[in-house]
């Protein structure tokens, strides 16, 4: 994920190479087995690391932590779990209304985690769960260490004037043109945007207003880094795995989260 200070980037690994045993010579164990091993231990740091951001107390704000990279370590004993009430606001959704699972994401276009997290685990939940998921983008633009990060939230707000935000959103990720003026109108020229309408919309600045709000919601409640997502509130910080979101999906489907 991307914080200032940034995080460590994620390994092409489910679960970082730090946390697998080490090697003996007495024996060897086959990937498969230990990635199916860790797969509970991800789920629960990624469930830690926003419980040590956000505390136990599931108040509506939260103190900014250390200027140092999160480290989170498996609870040895049940945890609390606090919920935030994070509303949809107007932001661009994709899934059904009606939903039973909402995923909000606070996120940053120039962010290489946030990019990962896209290409790799979001195809994956929209084909697992068609019907059950609903995700929501809200903008947490890192101006300080991405330059990016606004002028790409104002061209997918601006692709969504006319209806075509998702298609935008997955064009920006797959950093086909990079970043940059020329990039947007590459995009919007390949999805048949009005340019005149598009252009006439980047040079403003009534974009702006939404993506700032955002931003300032977010850091109210405690968000100091991207991606950050909240899962029916349970907050899930940085690029976890495919796996920790399935399990925690899981689980609020079957209703064994309080």
């Amino acid at each position: 994920m991307d914080q200032e200070p940034s995080f460590p980037a994620p390994t092409n690994d489910p679960v970082p190479s730090s946390a697998l045993p080490p090697e003996e010579d007495t024996f060897t164990l086959k990937r498969s087995d230990i990635f199916a091993a860790l797969i509970p231990v991800a789920f629960l740091v990624g469930l830690a690391m926003g419980y040590v951001i956000w505390g136990r107390g599931g108040t509506s704000t939260a103190q900014a932590p250390a200027p140092t990279a999160v480290q989170a370590e498996a609870p040895t004993a049940p945890q609390e779990i606090s919920r935030y009430d994070v509303p949809e606001d107007d932001d661009p959704a994709y899934g059904p209304p009606d939903a039973p699972i909402t995923i909000i994401e606070f996120s940053d276009y120039e962010c290489p985690y946030c990019r990962k997290w896209h290409l790799e685990v979001w195809p994956r939940l929209k084909a697992a769960y068609p019907d059950q998921i609903r995700l929501v983008y809200r903008d947490f633009p890192l101006t300080s260490i991405h330059a990016n990060a606004i002028p790409a939230a104002i061209a997918a707000n601006c692709a969504g004037e006319q209806g075509q935000y998702w298609e935008f959103n997955e064009l920006l990720f797959s950093m086909k043109y990079n970043l940059g003026a020329s990039a947007y109108q590459s995009y919007a020229e390949e999805l048949g945007l009005n340019m005149q309408d598009f252009q006439e919309c980047v040079t403003s600045d009534r974009q702006n207003q939404e993506i700032q709000a955002d931003f300032e919601f977010a850091t109210n409640i405690g968000v100091r880094s991207t991606p950050t997502f909240f899962v029916n509130g349970i907050p899930v910080v940085g690029a976890q795995p495919f796996e920790v979101f399935q399990q925690l999906i899981e689980q609020e489907l079957a209703g064994e989260i309080p």
